[in-house]
């Protein structure tokens, strides 16, 4: 029979049951929005003035949720997609969630499991103390992001653990699962990173190695994961395999901090290879921030990157990068900003087609695709963020 008060009552009972359940979950749509006016003086010869995206931090937008499901267990997701502030397009056509794409199970006992398109150990606990996390990787990652230590490497097919932070001490590991045909050690990836904080210093270790797939030609699209191509390592592209090493150290005094951070890439060549010898490049880089007054922030850093003597060059190349930000906070969520840098290359690497050319200048991760025609390239952008 159903009565009035059978229908009340059924009612009241569903409405609990959703109250419980809205109390148990949380869904939060974050994002940012950054846009800015750069000026290059040499993209292949000619100074350009245009506009840019996700110059500070990356243009995005992204849900992320949490369910308690009791017992110190919490299941977890992340969508995170990238867009073109300017032109509102995909940062990566065909890819709607480029950026980040995981599903997990949490514990504060026992740590996380997640899996999915995933940042690396490698960047999150080194990259986040190391010159893109303070400068922005615009202009203040390393030349072309050699070492990875920006966002440039995402693995897909991942499944990572990190175990529960204990007294200060961090860690995680990851393994990509390739998509080839013959195997999926094939185009698979590694990646290991430990991190120690005991204020006021932080200290972090890491390791990626990223293999290729089956593509002689250049890096496949069923490896796991790329990395990020330049004028320094595009020569390199067709790598058997890519091994990232990388150290970073932070010191805060107040409203100073001061960091170093240090990394080793080997490019080892296989049989179907461009080149034939393991090619090297080793970075050293300083950092320093100063908080100048609740609303002024300001950061530079200092990087200098050189290769190895291999595969018949004999004057190895040499990068040198200065750069520097000031931040303006007109709220806690909108922020005008301006960031410079210079850099400075001399000596030879390896162009596209496996010959020796003469070393480019590659600003930090923004010029990757519009290198220096010669050893100088200066970059200024002046843009505004708002987050949500």
């Amino acid at each position: 029979m159903n009565t009035p008060c059978m229908r009340a009552a059924a009612l009241a009972v569903s409405t609990l049951i959703g109250a419980n359940v809205c109390a148990q979950s949380n869904v939060t749509i974050y994002g940012v929005v950054d846009a800015a006016t750069a000026y290059a003086s040499n993209q292949g010869g000619k100074s350009t003035t245009y506009m840019r995206s996700g110059n500070l931090s990356a243009s995005k937008i992204g849900f992320q949720g949490v369910e308690d499901l009791g017992g110190d267990l919490k299941a977890l997701f992340l969508l995170e997609n990238g867009f073109e502030s300017d032109t509102g397009a995909m940062s990566s056509a065909g890819t709607l969630f480029n950026r980040q794409a995981y599903v997990g199970l949490q514990s504060s006992a026992y740590g996380s499991v997640t899996a999915g398109r995933q940042y690396t150990p490698y960047y999150l606990l080194v990259g986040s103390l190391a010159s893109s996390n303070v400068l922005t990787g615009a202009t203040g990652a390393h030349p072309g992001d050699i070492d990875g230590l920006d966002t440039t490497v995402r693995i897909s097919n991942s499944v990572t653990y990190s175990m529960p932070a204990w007294r200060g001490l961090q860690a995680s590991a990851q393994y990509g699962f390739g998509e080839a045909s013959d195997g999926n050690a094939v185009g698979s990836s590694f990646s290991a990173a430990v991190k120690y904080s005991t204020a006021p210093a932080e200290f972090a270790l890491g390791y990626l190695k990223l293999k290729n797939g089956q593509n002689g030609a250049g890096w496949s699209d069923k490896a796991s994961g790329s990395f990020g191509i330049s004028a320094l390592n595009q020569g390199y592209a067709s790598a058997e395999s890519v091994q990232f090493i990388a150290a970073s150290a932070r010191y805060t005094m107040g409203k100073w901090m001061v960091g170093a951070n240090a990394s080793n890439v080997q490019y080892q060549a296989g049989t179907r290879s461009a080149f034939r010898d393991t090619a090297i490049f080793n970075t050293a880089g300083l950092i320093s921030s100063y908080q100048l007054t609740p609303q002024w922030f300001l950061s530079a850093g200092y990087s200098d990157t050189f290769a190895s003597h291999a595969n018949g060059i004999a004057d190895r190349a040499r990068y040198r990068q200065l750069s520097f930000e000031q931040n303006y906070a007109l709220s806690k969520r909108t922020a005008i900003y301006l960031i410079e840098a210079r850099q400075l290359a001399r000596g030879q690497t390896l162009g596209q087609d496996g010959a020796i050319v003469n070393a480019v200048a590659s600003v930090g991760d923004s010029q990757n695709g519009t290198p220096s025609s010669n050893g100088g390239q200066t970059v200024v952008m002046i843009g505004l963020k708002h987050s949500f």
